[in-house]
């Protein structure tokens, strides 16, 4: 299901709420993973594991391992409860990553650049959870520590003209 065809009723947490979260946050399972270096999935969690003090953990199923990391089945099958789960997974999807983040005592359900469900929120925000839909984890941690630079955001450069590379 496209976000621009659903109804958003749902408000997120703010700006400094969303630093707070992350603040918190120690550790992070990637729902979703992917080997693949053009899935966000993987920008993402090459950047968490280069950029951020995360222990970061990956799930899929049909994966063994990526980036070098073994990769888990599910999030029960995780050595620790992860304090935030990271959602790559189809709209469909999501009711059943919720009752597993639900289920192994997750703090945070965030869901990833394109991906709403009001429902899921409100079941989330229900049993305790901190809930964000439709934003990168990736770019709010380089928004909020100086990283966007990294990628290729802010560099205070506005011109035409190619900029030489040190």
């Amino acid at each position: 299901m496209s976000t621009d065809t659903i109804e958003r009723s749902w408000v997120g947490p703010t700006a400094p709420e969303r630093l707070e979260i992350l603040r918190n946050t120690r550790s992070i399972a990637i729902v979703g993973a992917s080997n693949k270096p053009s899935r966000a999935s993987y920008f993402v969690a090459t950047y968490l594991l280069s950029s951020s003090k995360y222990k970061v953990y990956f799930v899929n199923p049909v994966l063994k391992e990526i980036l070098g990391q073994p990769v888990y089945a599910s999030l029960a099958d995780l050595p620790e409860v992860p304090d935030l789960v990271e959602v790559f997974r189809k709209h469909d999807d999501l009711p059943g990553v919720l009752a597993e983040s639900i289920a192994v005592g997750s703090k945070t359900l965030w869901l990833q650049l394109g991906s709403w469900h009001e429902q899921v929120a409100a079941e989330a925000e229900a049993a305790g959870l901190n809930v964000v839909m439709d934003r990168c984890v990736k770019i709010e941690h380089a928004r909020f520590h100086g990283g966007l630079r990294l990628a290729g955001f802010n560099t205070g450069v506005i011109s035409s003209k190619r900029q030489l590379l040190a």
